[in-house]
Protein backbone atom coordinates (compact mmCIF):
# COMPACT_ATOMS: atom_id res chain seq x y z
CA UNK A 1 0.00 0.00 0.00
CA UNK A 2 1.43 3.06 -1.06
CA UNK A 3 1.87 6.15 1.74
CA UNK A 4 -1.48 7.93 -0.27
CA UNK A 5 -3.81 5.06 0.00
CA UNK A 6 -2.51 4.84 3.57
CA UNK A 7 -3.35 8.21 3.97
CA UNK A 8 -6.91 8.17 2.44
CA UNK A 9 -7.88 5.05 4.50
CA UNK A 10 -6.56 6.58 8.13
CA UNK A 11 -8.31 9.51 7.01
CA UNK A 12 -11.88 7.56 6.48
CA UNK A 13 -11.50 5.39 9.47
CA UNK A 14 -10.95 8.82 11.66
CA UNK A 15 -14.06 10.01 10.03
CA UNK A 16 -15.81 6.92 11.18
CA UNK A 17 -14.93 7.02 14.71
CA UNK A 18 -16.00 10.38 14.48
CA UNK A 19 -19.39 10.09 12.88
CA UNK A 20 -19.80 6.84 15.70
CA UNK A 21 -18.96 9.58 18.93
CA UNK A 22 -21.10 12.18 17.10
CA UNK A 23 -24.13 9.34 16.89
CA UNK A 24 -23.24 8.47 20.66
CA UNK A 25 -24.37 11.97 21.65
CA UNK A 26 -27.28 11.66 19.89
CA UNK A 27 -28.30 8.65 21.65
CA UNK A 28 -28.59 10.82 24.90
CA UNK A 29 -29.56 14.61 23.75
CA UNK A 30 -33.18 13.34 21.84
CA UNK A 31 -36.13 11.64 22.51
CA UNK A 32 -37.73 12.24 19.33
CA UNK A 33 -37.47 9.22 16.69
CA UNK A 34 -37.98 11.11 13.81
CA UNK A 35 -35.18 14.13 14.48
CA UNK A 36 -33.04 10.46 15.52
CA UNK A 37 -33.46 8.55 12.31
CA UNK A 38 -33.15 11.81 10.33
CA UNK A 39 -29.61 12.96 12.25
CA UNK A 40 -28.15 10.01 11.37
CA UNK A 41 -29.34 9.03 7.97
CA UNK A 42 -27.88 12.79 6.79
CA UNK A 43 -24.76 11.83 8.55
CA UNK A 44 -24.31 8.62 7.17
CA UNK A 45 -24.80 9.69 3.43
CA UNK A 46 -21.80 12.41 3.95
CA UNK A 47 -19.83 9.84 5.23
CA UNK A 48 -20.26 7.18 2.77
CA UNK A 49 -20.84 10.01 0.40
CA UNK A 50 -23.81 8.46 -0.82
CA UNK A 51 -27.18 10.12 -2.72
CA UNK A 52 -29.20 8.28 -0.59
CA UNK A 53 -29.55 6.83 2.53
CA UNK A 54 -32.64 5.83 4.35
CA UNK A 55 -33.72 3.53 7.76
CA UNK A 56 -36.37 1.70 7.96
CA UNK A 57 -37.50 0.06 11.37
CA UNK A 58 -40.20 -1.81 13.10
CA UNK A 59 -42.65 -0.07 15.79
CA UNK A 60 -43.62 -2.64 18.37
CA UNK A 61 -47.23 -2.61 16.63
CA UNK A 62 -45.15 -4.35 14.23
CA UNK A 63 -45.79 -1.26 11.45
CA UNK A 64 -42.93 0.21 9.77
CA UNK A 65 -41.44 4.01 9.84
CA UNK A 66 -38.88 4.81 7.44
CA UNK A 67 -36.90 8.17 6.71
CA UNK A 68 -35.01 8.66 3.47
CA UNK A 69 -32.83 11.31 3.20
CA UNK A 70 -31.59 12.80 -0.20
CA UNK A 71 -27.42 14.19 -0.59
CA UNK A 72 -29.29 16.63 -3.13
CA UNK A 73 -30.40 19.87 -0.95
CA UNK A 74 -33.33 19.91 -3.65
CA UNK A 75 -34.75 16.91 -2.72
CA UNK A 76 -37.02 16.92 0.27
CA UNK A 77 -36.07 14.17 3.06
CA UNK A 78 -39.28 11.83 3.76
CA UNK A 79 -40.20 10.15 6.99
CA UNK A 80 -43.10 8.06 7.01
CA UNK A 81 -45.16 6.49 9.55
CA UNK A 82 -46.68 2.60 8.69
CA UNK A 83 -44.93 2.74 5.24
CA UNK A 84 -45.26 -0.89 3.82
CA UNK A 85 -42.09 -2.60 2.80
CA UNK A 86 -42.54 -3.25 -0.88
CA UNK A 87 -39.47 -3.14 -2.65
CA UNK A 88 -37.92 -6.74 -2.70
CA UNK A 89 -34.00 -5.85 -1.30
CA UNK A 90 -35.56 -3.68 1.16
CA UNK A 91 -37.76 -6.82 2.19
CA UNK A 92 -34.96 -9.26 1.82
CA UNK A 93 -32.75 -6.88 4.22
CA UNK A 94 -35.36 -5.76 6.96
CA UNK A 95 -37.01 -9.43 6.92
CA UNK A 96 -34.41 -12.00 6.71
CA UNK A 97 -31.55 -10.17 8.11
CA UNK A 98 -29.38 -10.08 5.05
CA UNK A 99 -26.68 -8.44 4.16
CA UNK A 100 -26.88 -7.14 1.05
CA UNK A 101 -23.54 -5.21 -1.23
CA UNK A 102 -23.45 -4.51 -4.61
CA UNK A 103 -21.80 -1.81 -6.57
CA UNK A 104 -23.93 1.09 -6.01
CA UNK A 105 -26.24 -0.44 -3.04
CA UNK A 106 -25.72 -1.11 0.43
CA UNK A 107 -28.24 -2.39 2.94
CA UNK A 108 -27.50 -3.33 6.56
CA UNK A 109 -29.90 -5.14 8.87
CA UNK A 110 -30.52 -3.82 12.13
CA UNK A 111 -31.25 -6.62 14.08
CA UNK A 112 -32.38 -6.65 18.11
CA UNK A 113 -34.76 -7.28 20.94
CA UNK A 114 -38.09 -6.97 19.16
CA UNK A 115 -36.73 -5.23 16.29
CA UNK A 116 -36.32 -5.42 13.16
CA UNK A 117 -35.11 -2.71 10.19
CA UNK A 118 -32.58 -2.24 7.65
CA UNK A 119 -30.31 0.54 7.13
CA UNK A 120 -29.68 1.47 3.01
CA UNK A 121 -27.60 3.87 1.37
CA UNK A 122 -27.57 4.09 -2.47
CA UNK A 123 -25.58 5.59 -5.16
CA UNK A 124 -22.06 6.85 -4.33
CA UNK A 125 -21.81 10.55 -5.15
CA UNK A 126 -18.05 10.50 -6.92
CA UNK A 127 -19.36 7.40 -8.91
CA UNK A 128 -17.33 4.61 -6.92
CA UNK A 129 -18.63 1.24 -5.75
CA UNK A 130 -19.09 0.72 -2.13
CA UNK A 131 -16.19 -0.77 -0.43
CA UNK A 132 -15.32 -2.38 2.69
CA UNK A 133 -14.70 0.52 4.42
CA UNK A 134 -18.23 1.76 3.50
CA UNK A 135 -19.57 -1.74 4.78
CA UNK A 136 -18.26 -1.23 8.14
CA UNK A 137 -18.79 1.78 8.39
CA UNK A 138 -22.92 1.67 8.13
CA UNK A 139 -22.45 -1.74 9.88
CA UNK A 140 -21.19 0.58 13.09
CA UNK A 141 -23.84 2.52 12.02
CA UNK A 142 -26.36 0.67 12.00
CA UNK A 143 -25.26 -0.89 15.76
CA UNK A 144 -25.07 2.42 17.12
CA UNK A 145 -28.55 2.94 15.88
CA UNK A 146 -29.95 -0.16 17.20
CA UNK A 147 -28.62 0.88 20.71
CA UNK A 148 -30.58 4.17 20.18
CA UNK A 149 -33.73 2.85 19.40
CA UNK A 150 -33.60 0.85 22.29
CA UNK A 151 -33.16 3.24 24.45
CA UNK A 152 -36.05 5.42 22.92
CA UNK A 153 -38.02 2.43 23.70
CA UNK A 154 -36.80 2.32 26.90
CA UNK A 155 -37.83 5.87 27.35
CA UNK A 156 -41.54 5.66 26.22
CA UNK A 157 -42.45 2.87 28.62
CA UNK A 158 -40.49 5.22 31.67
CA UNK A 159 -42.89 7.56 30.13
CA UNK A 160 -46.41 5.86 30.25
CA UNK A 161 -45.36 4.25 33.51
CA UNK A 162 -44.57 8.17 34.50
CA UNK A 163 -47.69 9.27 33.37
CA UNK A 164 -49.58 6.89 35.39
CA UNK A 165 -48.07 8.13 38.42
CA UNK A 166 -48.53 11.37 37.16
CA UNK A 167 -52.46 10.89 36.85
CA UNK A 168 -52.69 9.48 40.03
CA UNK A 169 -51.55 12.31 42.03
CA UNK A 170 -53.62 14.92 40.31
CA UNK A 171 -56.59 12.88 41.36
CA UNK A 172 -55.30 12.84 44.82
CA UNK A 173 -55.08 16.95 44.38
CA UNK A 174 -58.18 17.26 42.92
CA UNK A 175 -60.04 15.62 45.83
CA UNK A 176 -58.46 18.41 47.88
CA UNK A 177 -60.10 21.18 45.66
CA UNK A 178 -63.80 21.95 44.93
CA UNK A 179 -64.53 20.76 41.56
CA UNK A 180 -65.22 23.99 40.12
CA UNK A 181 -62.24 25.53 40.54
CA UNK A 182 -59.61 22.97 38.86
CA UNK A 183 -59.31 22.43 35.24
CA UNK A 184 -61.31 20.69 33.08
CA UNK A 185 -59.84 17.41 31.11
CA UNK A 186 -59.99 19.79 28.14
CA UNK A 187 -57.25 21.79 29.39
CA UNK A 188 -54.35 19.85 27.89
CA UNK A 189 -56.43 19.70 24.59
CA UNK A 190 -56.43 23.36 24.31
CA UNK A 191 -52.42 23.82 25.29
CA UNK A 192 -51.43 20.85 22.54
CA UNK A 193 -53.39 22.55 20.06
CA UNK A 194 -51.58 25.72 20.51
CA UNK A 195 -48.19 23.65 20.76
CA UNK A 196 -48.72 22.03 17.53
CA UNK A 197 -49.56 25.49 16.08
CA UNK A 198 -46.23 26.97 17.18
CA UNK A 199 -44.51 23.27 16.39
CA UNK A 200 -43.18 22.68 19.63
CA UNK A 201 -40.68 19.75 19.66
CA UNK A 202 -42.11 16.06 21.28
CA UNK A 203 -40.15 16.41 24.04
CA UNK A 204 -41.52 20.14 24.80
CA UNK A 205 -44.91 19.14 24.03
CA UNK A 206 -44.71 16.20 26.83
CA UNK A 207 -43.34 18.54 29.20
CA UNK A 208 -46.46 21.37 28.46
CA UNK A 209 -48.64 18.49 29.00
CA UNK A 210 -46.90 17.84 32.62
CA UNK A 211 -46.79 20.90 33.92
CA UNK A 212 -50.74 21.22 32.42
CA UNK A 213 -51.65 18.42 34.80
CA UNK A 214 -49.30 19.38 37.70
CA UNK A 215 -49.03 22.90 37.35
CA UNK A 216 -51.33 24.19 40.30
CA UNK A 217 -50.18 21.14 42.86
CA UNK A 218 -48.86 23.63 45.18
CA UNK A 219 -52.02 25.06 46.08
CA UNK A 220 -52.43 21.53 47.70
CA UNK A 221 -50.77 23.37 50.93
CA UNK A 222 -53.13 26.40 50.25
CA UNK A 223 -56.56 26.44 52.66
CA UNK A 224 -59.65 25.81 50.06
CA UNK A 225 -61.25 28.91 51.77
CA UNK A 226 -58.77 30.94 50.70
CA UNK A 227 -58.62 29.20 46.87
CA UNK A 228 -62.64 29.56 46.81
CA UNK A 229 -62.72 33.10 48.22
CA UNK A 230 -64.92 35.26 45.82
CA UNK A 231 -63.97 38.50 47.84
CA UNK A 232 -60.51 40.52 47.52
CA UNK A 233 -57.49 38.44 48.70
CA UNK A 234 -55.43 40.18 51.85
CA UNK A 235 -51.88 40.88 51.12
CA UNK A 236 -50.98 38.01 53.34
CA UNK A 237 -53.52 35.42 51.28
CA UNK A 238 -51.92 36.78 48.09
CA UNK A 239 -48.55 36.03 49.26
CA UNK A 240 -49.33 32.57 50.31
CA UNK A 241 -51.27 32.13 47.28
CA UNK A 242 -47.82 33.49 44.88
CA UNK A 243 -46.09 30.44 46.80
CA UNK A 244 -47.80 27.72 44.92
CA UNK A 245 -46.01 27.68 41.90
CA UNK A 246 -42.69 26.75 44.11
CA UNK A 247 -44.31 24.89 46.13
CA UNK A 248 -45.70 22.88 43.04
CA UNK A 249 -41.53 22.45 42.16
CA UNK A 250 -40.84 21.10 45.26
CA UNK A 251 -43.59 18.29 44.94
CA UNK A 252 -42.45 17.10 41.48
CA UNK A 253 -38.60 17.44 41.82
CA UNK A 254 -38.02 14.27 42.94
CA UNK A 255 -39.08 12.43 40.02
CA UNK A 256 -36.39 13.19 37.30
CA UNK A 257 -38.17 12.57 34.07
CA UNK A 258 -40.54 15.64 35.18
CA UNK A 259 -37.76 17.71 35.17
CA UNK A 260 -38.34 19.19 31.69
CA UNK A 261 -41.73 20.40 33.55
CA UNK A 262 -40.26 22.45 36.31
CA UNK A 263 -39.74 25.92 34.55
CA UNK A 264 -43.03 26.05 33.04
CA UNK A 265 -44.85 24.83 36.29
CA UNK A 266 -42.62 27.63 38.09
CA UNK A 267 -42.86 30.41 35.85
CA UNK A 268 -47.02 29.97 34.43
CA UNK A 269 -47.92 33.16 36.60
CA UNK A 270 -45.21 35.74 34.74
CA UNK A 271 -46.67 38.01 32.52
CA UNK A 272 -45.07 39.05 29.42
CA UNK A 273 -44.45 42.72 30.31
CA UNK A 274 -42.77 41.15 33.39
CA UNK A 275 -45.47 42.65 36.25
CA UNK A 276 -45.78 38.71 37.06
CA UNK A 277 -44.62 36.09 39.42
CA UNK A 278 -42.55 34.86 41.15
CA UNK A 279 -39.33 35.93 39.32
CA UNK A 280 -41.17 39.09 37.25
CA UNK A 281 -39.52 37.71 34.07
CA UNK A 282 -40.34 39.29 30.86
CA UNK A 283 -41.12 38.53 26.77
CA UNK A 284 -38.83 35.32 25.94
CA UNK A 285 -37.52 35.08 28.90
CA UNK A 286 -40.60 33.46 30.72
CA UNK A 287 -40.18 29.74 29.10
CA UNK A 288 -42.26 29.34 26.42
CA UNK A 289 -44.61 26.54 27.59
CA UNK A 290 -45.47 28.58 30.60
CA UNK A 291 -46.64 31.76 27.73
CA UNK A 292 -49.07 29.29 26.17
CA UNK A 293 -50.06 27.95 29.89
CA UNK A 294 -51.22 31.32 30.57
CA UNK A 295 -52.73 31.82 27.35
CA UNK A 296 -54.39 28.49 27.26
CA UNK A 297 -55.67 29.09 31.42
CA UNK A 298 -57.53 32.35 30.42
CA UNK A 299 -59.22 31.15 27.82
CA UNK A 300 -60.14 28.07 29.23
CA UNK A 301 -61.50 30.21 32.24
CA UNK A 302 -63.62 32.68 29.70
CA UNK A 303 -65.12 29.97 27.64
CA UNK A 304 -66.04 27.01 29.75
CA UNK A 305 -68.63 26.76 32.38
CA UNK A 306 -67.97 27.46 35.89
CA UNK A 307 -70.29 27.20 38.27
CA UNK A 308 -69.44 30.23 40.47
CA UNK A 309 -70.21 32.38 36.66
CA UNK A 310 -73.28 33.60 35.92
CA UNK A 311 -72.56 32.94 32.10
CA UNK A 312 -69.52 31.91 30.12
CA UNK A 313 -67.44 34.45 27.55
CA UNK A 314 -68.13 33.30 23.70
CA UNK A 315 -64.80 32.30 21.58
CA UNK A 316 -65.21 35.32 20.23
CA UNK A 317 -65.44 37.46 23.35
CA UNK A 318 -62.71 35.77 24.97
CA UNK A 319 -60.40 36.20 21.99
CA UNK A 320 -61.54 40.20 22.39
CA UNK A 321 -60.56 39.95 25.65
CA UNK A 322 -57.10 38.38 25.17
CA UNK A 323 -56.17 40.37 22.48
CA UNK A 324 -56.74 43.17 25.10
CA UNK A 325 -53.96 42.18 26.77
CA UNK A 326 -51.96 40.74 24.57
CA UNK A 327 -48.14 42.67 24.82
CA UNK A 328 -49.15 42.76 28.80
CA UNK A 329 -50.41 39.76 30.13
CA UNK A 330 -49.84 37.49 27.14
CA UNK A 331 -48.00 36.95 24.55
CA UNK A 332 -49.21 37.90 21.34
CA UNK A 333 -47.82 34.64 19.39
CA UNK A 334 -49.10 32.66 21.45
CA UNK A 335 -53.05 33.96 21.25
CA UNK A 336 -52.05 33.93 16.70
CA UNK A 337 -51.70 30.33 17.46
CA UNK A 338 -54.90 29.67 19.50
CA UNK A 339 -56.41 31.70 16.77
CA UNK A 340 -55.17 29.66 14.23
CA UNK A 341 -56.09 26.37 15.93
CA UNK A 342 -59.77 27.55 16.11
CA UNK A 343 -59.70 28.48 12.62
CA UNK A 344 -58.33 25.19 11.80
CA UNK A 345 -60.91 23.57 13.82
CA UNK A 346 -58.35 21.93 16.13
CA UNK A 347 -60.82 22.67 19.33
CA UNK A 348 -64.32 21.52 17.84
CA UNK A 349 -64.37 19.28 19.90
CA UNK A 350 -63.81 20.78 23.49
CA UNK A 351 -67.09 22.81 23.02
CA UNK A 352 -69.54 19.73 22.53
Amino acid sequence: MNTKNYLNLTKRYKTALSAIHVISRLINSTTDIKELLLRVAKLASQIVKAQICQIIISEPNKKFIAVKVYADPKKKSLFRRKRRISNSLERKIVLSGSLITEHNFLGVPLIGDNLMGGFIIRGKSDTKAFDGIDQEIAMSLGEQLVMAIRNLRLYEEQQKILLGSVKSLVAVLNATTPKAYTHSKKFNHILLAIAEQMHLSETDIHALLYAGLLHDAGKIDIPVKILTKSKKLTGKEYRLIKKHPSKGVEIIKPLQLLKPAIPIIQHHHEKFDGSGYPAGLKRNQIPIGARIMAVADAFEAMVLERPYRRQSLTVAGAIKELKKNAGTQFDPKVIDALIRALRKKKLKHIFS
